[in-house]
């Protein structure tokens, strides 16, 4: 162990890691200008005293000072603080002054004076010149002298200071040295036996403290176990556990750790610096150091996390989900909460599923080589349910079952409404496309006469259910697959997307609207007004009623009524279950035995026969159950059929 004196050097100096510089940091910090002594100023520590009671500095102008909860905070023991500080900071009585009968004679006066002269010089003890000798010598001459006994007093308690910071900083020799000259003035046994006990705990803990020192300079802070400066600091402080050097030890061992935090942070090891920070926290719980790096590692992190976060944004724009979505992965990886990210993660979701969409957005396409726009679309959200009938369910036929698990795993887009008749004139002039109604000439119409259909050779799709000149916002009909087809190519061509007509897994997914049970709206007769249906209270414009219907319901309508007069379906789509049906891309099947389970259409090449869905404003209670299907030949043309358009995500 160094000496005093090479403690105050180093001190002067900023030496290396070690007791004496762990002494000094503590030091600095809590009094930063009052060690910067020069060597001439030490004195060996076998000879008399000579230390200088040094004064306090100044602060410096425009300097803060620092408040008490400053000091409490920064931590540094006082037995490390100047002598003077930690003499008059003592919790001690002073020895009582004798009742002077008679004032002193110069003699004594003049021995008063010359102590109290060596006293400020630092001749404290350890000679005949020191103050102890010559107050004593005054004490001896006038026994009453109360200057002269408290003079002596001082002395005592500044040896005391001062074998309390030798101890401190683990100078043994000083320590002992100030400790005879202490027991040497009268009436010191009760001050020396407690710093007797104090010397013996500095014996056992001053090698423990220099392998500690050694070990925290040789960079084994905490490791490896069994032969680290952190556990012999433990030590130290089990057997006395209020020495400072032990104490400051076990903070620059958490300083080392949280130097590795910092150190992790610079290589983006977020993991490894929240290691640290937590090995951190067991070593010194909640320190000003480890809240100031753990503060610091935080705002780092947040900043890092929120900048790759940004990147992913920006990857996410420019269409590239795969960087978007590996960026994301680092910006969470860095900071698990960070705001912001479940935001994100539904917009990479929606972007992988809905192209940038999100469930329920209606949106429209332009033309990208004329003036124009496709119709509205929705995006249904994905999702699995159970296409067709239930064992259970009344009314059900073979062309319903089995029924089976459908998973749509991929967003897309439904017409809003049926195709209109304004929207299919649109096509029609700017394609020059000649539907079947006017190529093969003539559809299945409404007879009011007889009350059934009829064909008219004259009806095309220009014309309504009955025959007659259709508005431009009533849905389309007497239109053929043949004829639906042709507009959603047509449509994808304008636009630059992927249009073209739904499976009929899909429009069963889409009409069922995330319901179970036998109608998209309940089990039997709506409440209100929710489709275009077949209802007792309807009436024909000749007074016809409908022979089999929903008994009670009336919507007002007998054909098509124009588009959205009705209310959406959960997923918001409208007429999904009535005012006309709608063709399908699927090949007709009579059962779903071998059936796509992914939403795809069933088509075989050559097929014929198309699927049709949905009820119409003349279909039965039993032809608008959500599992009703049927199927026609691709060259029909009639007035209840319709069709919906479906967008690809």
């Amino acid at each position: 162990m160094p000496s005093k004196q090479t403690v105050q050097r180093q001190r002067a100096l900023g030496g290396a890691l070690g007791v004496v510089v762990l002494a000094f940091g503590l030091t600095y910090h809590f009094f930063p200008e009052v060690f910067h002594v020069s060597p001439e100023e030490v004195a060996n520590p076998t000879s008399p005293i000579t230390r200088a009671v040094p004064a306090l500095t100044p602060a410096r102008a425009g300097s803060v000072l620092p408040t008490a909860q400053d000091e409490i905070n920064a931590g540094p023991p006082l037995t490390l603080a100047p002598t003077a500080v930690i003499a008059a900071r003592l919790n001690r009585k002073s020895a009582p002054l004798p009742e002077q009968l008679s004032a002193d004679s110069p003699a004594v006066k003049a021995l008063i004076d010359r102590a109290s002269k060596a006293f400020l010089a630092g001749q404290v003890a350890g000679d005949k010149n020191s103050a102890s000798a010559l107050y004593e010598q005054a004490l001896s001459l006038k026994p009453d002298s109360r200057a002269a006994a408290q003079g002596l007093d001082q002395v005592r308690t500044h040896l005391i200071a001062e074998v309390t910071q030798d101890i401190a900083i683990g100078d043994s020799e000083s320590a002992r040295t100030q400790l005879d000259y202490l027991k040497a003035v009268p009436n010191s046994a009760n001050d020396v036996a407690p710093l007797e006990a104090s010397m013996k705990t500095l014996v056992e803990v001053r090698p423990m403290l220099v392998k500690a020192a050694d070990l925290l300079q040789q960079g084994h802070a905490d490791q490896p176990a069994g032969n680290n400066a952190l556990e012999l600091y433990r030590q130290v402080q089990k057997i006395d556990a209020q020495n400072p050097v032990a104490s400051e030890g076990v903070l620059q061992v958490q300083h080392v750790v949280l130097d590795r935090a910092l150190a992790a942070v610079a290589q983006n090891d977020f993991t490894g610096a929240e290691n640290a920070i937590t090995e951190a926290q067991t070593i010194q719980p909640d320190s000003p150091q480890w809240q100031q790096v753990h503060n610091q590692v935080e705002a780092i992190r947040q900043q890092r996390a929120t900048g790759v976060l940004a990147q992913a944004r920006s990857a996410l724009d420019g269409g590239n989900i795969a960087l978007a979505k590996q960026l994301a992965g680092q910006a969470q990886a860095i900071n698990p909460q960070l705001p912001g990210i479940d935001e994100f993660e539904q917009r990479l979701t929606n972007a992988q599923l809905y192209a940038n969409y999100k469930p329920g957005q209606v949106f429209t396409d332009r033309f990208v080589d004329m003036n124009g726009q496709s119709p509205t679309m929705l995006v249904v959200p994905t999702g699995k349910y159970m296409m067709g009938a239930p064992d259970n369910e009344q009314g059900r036929n073979d062309s319903q079952i089995p029924q089976h698990e459908v998973a749509l795993g991929k967003g897309f887009a439904l017409s809003q409404t049926d195709v209109t008749v304004g929207q299919f004139r649109e096509f029609v002039r700017a394609s020059g496309y000649k539907p079947d109604s006017v190529s093969i000439g003539g559809a299945s119409v409404y007879d009011e006469s007889s009350g059934v259909m009829r064909d008219d050779s004259s009806a095309t799709w220009e014309s309504d259910y009955a025959g007659h000149r259709a508005g431009n916002n009533l849905p389309v009909v007497n239109i053929s697959w043949n004829d639906a087809s042709a507009y959603v190519q047509w449509l994808s061509k304008r636009t630059g997307k992927q249009y073209r007509l739904p499976s009929e897994a899909e429009f069963e997914y889409a009409l069922r609207g995330g319901s179970t049970t036998r109608y998209w709206w309940g089990t039997g007769t709506p409440k209100s007004k929710v489709e275009n249906l077949t209802g007792s209270l309807d009436r024909s414009p000749s007074g016809r009623r409908w022979s089999h219907a929903f008994q009670g319901y009336g919507d007002g309508y007998w054909g098509p009524a124009p588009v959205m007069t009705f209310a959406p379906n959960a997923f918001g789509l409208f007429d999904i279950d009535g005012n006309v049906s709608e063709w399908m891309a699927d090949c007709w099947h009579d059962n779903y035995v071998r059936a796509p389970v992914d939403g795809t259409a069933w088509v075989n090449p050559g097929c014929s026969s198309r699927v049709i869905r949905g009820g119409s404003w003349g279909s039965s209670p039993e032809q608008v159950n959500s599992a009703y299907r049927q199927g026609a030949e691709a060259s029909v043309r009639s007035g209840r059929v319709g069709f919906r358009i479906l967008r690809e995500l």
